[in-house]
């Protein structure tokens, strides 16, 4: 019996690898037997992980939210943390830029995506804190901004290739941490 879960545990993550390189490489449309074919499963497989396409592209969001939580506990507690994680999503979005398409037309109260926005918060926050401590950002920033501006980076994907997507990103992240550094006082 353990070793039916072992499969059924890596036949999920099989479609789950298989789902993100089909996703990138035709969009979030691609026909799901494709997924089938890259994951070696069959169709009736698929569907007993993931009811629909939605599940499917549910799960893959929480393993990349996995992936920049991953990352944030890598980084420690350096005061530059947040700027690394915001360069870690820009290029994390730029090489799925599909997928971040379907995430921002979807309805932003849908739980699946309130919980998602919860969580990305509640990983940034205490870099977020340092970053302000050490004077490195604005002090009037939330975690909430923070969801805001990756979202933005999403939006400046419209590169026809990878690279072009990736150097698009990058310059839209450089630009727009312009506007997180400090205020400078007014008069």
């Amino acid at each position: 019996m353990l070793k039916l879960r072992t499969d059924a545990a890596q036949n999920r993550a099989d479609i789950l690898f298989a789902a993100d390189r089909v996703f990138v490489e035709h969009g979030v449309t691609a026909p799901l037997d494709l997924v089938c074919k890259e994951a070696g499963v069959g169709r009736a497989t698929l569907y007993r992980n993931f009811p629909d396409r939605h599940a499917l592209l549910v799960a893959l969001l929480e393993g990349s939210i996995d992936e920049m939580e991953e990352k944030a506990v890598s980084l420690g507690e350096a005061t530059d943390a947040l700027f690394e994680l915001l360069q870690f999503q820009a290029e994390h979005i730029s090489a799925r830029a599909s997928l971040a398409d379907y995430w921002r037309v979807v309805d932003r109260e849908a739980p699946e995506i309130r919980h998602a926005r919860e969580r990305i918060q509640t990983i940034v926050q205490p870099h977020l804190k340092r970053a302000a401590s050490a004077g490195l950002c604005r002090d009037d920033l939330t975690a909430e901004d923070i969801s805001l501006l990756i979202s933005m980076l999403g939006a400046a994907l419209r590169g026809r290739t990878p690279e072009e997507r990736s150097r698009l990103g990058l310059r839209a992240l450089d630009l727009l941490v312009e506007g997180l550094g400090p205020r400078a006082p007014r008069p």
